[in-house]
């Protein structure tokens, strides 16, 4: 086994694989990684259909659960699992600190030739994955699932986020699937790369792009979720949905300029207008007064607009680690990789 390499960034990463010719036929190794938070209803039932599904992609695999902080009996019963299964690690985290660090967490922990982030909840089926291995040894670097429907959800949150996704998909500068999540398979140099990436504060869907690795769809239906409740309430979405956009584009903070500019255009023609009327008309006092109210609303969005740039770089300039692991069990905990015996691996 080659040592991991670390990165400049202090994480430890496998050494570079070349993607092109060395894809397994039928053995290498396959990563699962699978945040959990609060899913003792549901992750024994996971286990099972992952360990029935995964065989057929003809690889060995090992199974990387990354608890995040669950306040149920999730935790116990992912440790009977890994004590059960010797191919189920277990990492769990020193509180909640949200799915993406979670899914981070797993990535840099991940030791195979190929590595898939799937949630929990069983919404994304795990019999899809050996399709997405085919997609993989085909050449794509990213297999991604791709929804061709979606159970159990509102009208409201299908409209919502199939018009986030393109809107999304408009503001950055590089190409990004839409009706996607966060359920996929990575090539390995893929995630060297993203987990070579300095953010603390991550969105992985657009980091994942971003590295310009080719990405083909693998279609399915998702399913209605088979027990316990989402966990994303409608401020945790919106908050992600924030998150994504200010971490991955430049466009708002343009756009407050785009405003500035055309309330001001408004404004100079608003004076040339009243140059030209006759004084004492009621409808062009409004009227002006109208512009000095856009002006200072634009100038006020403008600064909050500024403001959570700020907000975004004084948390990266802090430099606090994404995730803290508390302790891993089960699987290869303390093994070759240095993800735990090492100052400061802890805290990747």
């Amino acid at each position: 086994m080659n040592p991991a390499r670390p990165s400049e960034h202090g994480r430890d990463i496998l050494p570079h694989r070349p993607v092109k010719g060395e894809r397994p036929a039928s053995r290498g190794l396959l990563s699962i990684v699978i945040p959990c938070h609060n899913e003792e209803e549901v992750i024994e039932s996971t286990h099972q259909r992952l360990v029935a599904a995964l065989p057929s992609t003809g690889m060995d695999f090992e199974i990387l659960y990354i608890d995040d902080g669950s306040r149920d009996g999730t935790l116990s019963r992912l440790e009977a699992i890994a004590a059960s299964d010797p191919r189920a690690t277990v990492i769990e985290l020193s509180r909640n600190f949200g799915q993406q660090s979670a899914m981070s967490a797993g990535l840099a922990r991940a030791r195979g030739d190929a590595v898939v982030i799937i949630d929990a909840d069983l919404q994304d089926p795990p019999e899809v994955i050996p399709e997405m291995v085919e997609c993989w040894r085909s050449g794509a670097d990213v297999a991604y699932g791709r929804r061709r429907s979606r159970e159990g959800e509102t009208w409201f949150k299908l409209v919502t986020a199939s018009c986030f996704h393109r809107f999304f998909a408009s503001l950055v500068p590089y190409p990004i699937p839409v009706d996607t999540g966060d359920f996929k398979l990575l090539d390995r140099a893929v995630v060297d790369a993203v987990c070579g990436l300095p953010e603390k504060r991550r969105y992985l869907r657009s980091l994942v792009a971003w590295t310009g690795f080719r990405q083909e769809p693998v279609w399915y239906d998702r399913h209605a979720r088979s027990a316990g409740e989402t966990k994303y309430s409608t401020r945790k979405l919106l908050r992600l949905a924030l998150d994504a956009v200010m971490l991955s584009s430049d466009t708002p903070l343009r756009a407050a300029w785009w405003g500035a500019g055309f309330l001001t255009t408004l404004a100079v023609g608003g004076a040339l207008l009243a140059c030209l009327m006759p004084a004492g008309d009621g409808t062009l006092v409004a009227t002006i007064t109208a512009l000095i109210a856009l002006v200072g609303a634009i100038q006020t969005s403008a600064v909050a607009l500024v403001g959570e740039y700020v907000i975004r770089t004084y948390r990266e300039v802090q430099g606090r680690p994404s995730w803290v692991v508390k302790k891993t069990v089960g699987g290869h905990a303390g093994s070759e990789t240095g993800h735990e015996d090492r100052p400061g691996a802890r805290a990747a």
